[in-house]
């Protein structure tokens, strides 16, 4: 499978070259992410090439609020990194059985996980970022998981931490009136 490497910049490089105009064909390559590589690593990449911001209506305004927060020391207390990771659930056997994929960014510290969406953005910006496993969870008479080693295209990359993300906006229509 075609790879395509992330680079702490925001650089995106194929067959070792850095990609300067039109990544779009690197949507469906597999990801790899240099050492190093952080939240705002992965903003400075949809600041270089624009053209990913029209992949999801939330992305416009997670860079807006990325550009609002300070330039370097943005860390989570008691979250060592950011993984994202794939989850594939099977339920409602015996019934109509059905099947849902999604992805989710999680904060990891040690084996522990937690959700970031109580984390302000500026509290996760210089964590690194990793890729972790894909769990297959199968609902029965008891909930098994199984984990494996997985890919993910840039295309996930990009939707699964912009859809983790829309969660830290707070839409006017959502405000308490004072």
């Amino acid at each position: 499978m075609n790879t395509v490497i992330l680079k702490s910049d925001g650089a995106l490089a194929h067959d070792r070259t850095v990609v300067a105009e039109d990544p779009l064909f690197l949507l469906g390559h597999k990801v790899e992410l240099e050492q190093g590589y952080t939240l705002r690593s992965f903003f400075k990449m949809i600041e270089r090439y624009p053209i990913f911001t029209k992949l999801n209506a939330f992305l416009p305004e997670c860079l807006e609020q990325y550009r609002k927060c300070p330039g370097g020391e943005c860390l989570a207390s008691g979250v060592g990194r950011l993984e994202l990771f794939k989850t594939v659930e099977m339920m409602g056997f015996p019934g109509e059985p059905r099947l849902e994929i999604y992805h989710t960014l999680c904060g990891v510290d040690g084996e522990q996980t937690c959700e970031i969406k109580a984390f302000p953005l500026e509290n996760l910006l210089d964590l690194p970022v990793q890729v972790g496993k894909l769990k297959h969870v199968v609902f029965g008479d008891k909930v098994d998981v199984l984990e494996f080693d997985t890919i993910f295209n840039l295309f996930e990359f990009i939707e699964g931490i912009v859809w983790q993300l829309s969660f830290h906006r707070s839409p006017k229509e959502c405000a308490l009136r004072r």
